[in-house]
């Protein structure tokens, strides 16, 4: 009977090792290589909807305390430090409060001057190309009734991405010339009407703010569906967006 008993516990105690050795593993990757992070907003549309569920890779730019849990004060700016480019997914650290994360895209380096006219972005007095490229609409709360026009940016590196243009005049399709100081980042959403960013009150974003660049979507459900309702899946799954590189 005492060997039956020794046997159990030795069993359950391997069973929680293997459990504790899994957990560790699973922090160690979350907080070194890639962490998930759930679109919050539609800000990123069309490049990124509500529902989207992504990875994050937070050794592309590498590391700052926001990299590490609850972001402890170890030690200031980042270590293995790599620069975001221009047209890069960016999660970061709002500025006004690093307790909260955004996600928008890069538009301008350190000493770069940012401007937009007339609804097109220009980067050292340069217009960025944009060209018409179809309509988008929503399949959640943010569907506005109709089809929004769409427009390809290309950036003079080449990456090229789309962005939303639903109003021709608004708050932010003519701004000031920014000069993105030294160590800091210009950030843009990709739905230039509807997006919180660095020509409003996020402002310009320290390197040390930096998270990660987003890399993939690994799932992605759309219509508003809970994660947590998963009979719900089936019917609601953008089955065209799983495992998409983010771009």
């Amino acid at each position: 009977m005492e060997e039956k008993t020794e046997t159990h516990q030795s069993a359950l105690w391997e069973n929680v090792k293997v459990i504790i050795q899994a957990l560790l593993l699973a922090l160690v990757i979350r907080t070194v290589f890639f962490q998930p992070f759930t679109i919050p907003s539609g800000s990123m549309m069309p490049t990124l909807l509500v529902g989207d569920y992504i990875f994050v890779n937070k050794f592309a730019y590498g590391y700052s305390k926001y990299s590490l849990p609850f972001s402890p004060d170890l030690f200031s700016g980042r270590i293995f430090a790599r620069e975001p480019k221009r047209g890069d997914i960016v999660v970061f650290r709002f500025p006004p409060n690093p307790d909260i994360d955004y996600i928008k895209r890069v538009v301008g380096l350190p000493g770069d001057r940012i401007q937009v006219r007339n609804g097109v972005l220009h980067v050292n007095d340069k217009p960025v190309d944009r060209v018409p490229d179809g309509t988008f609409r929503a399949d959640d709360k943010y569907d506005t009734g109709g089809d929004v026009p769409v427009y390809r940016e290309t950036m003079d590196t080449g990456v090229s991405y789309d962005t939303l243009d639903q109003f021709p005049d608004s708050s932010g399709d003519n701004t000031r010339e920014f000069l993105v100081p030294e160590g800091h980042y210009f950030m843009m959403g990709d739905n230039r009407d509807n997006s919180s960013d660095s020509r409003f009150d996020v402002g310009f974003v320290p390197a040390e703010n930096l998270v990660g660049r987003a890399s993939m979507i690994f799932f992605s459900l759309g219509n508003g569906t809970s994660f947590l309702k998963i009979w719900e899946w089936p019917a609601n799954l953008r089955y065209d967006r799983l495992f998409k590189v983010v771009e």
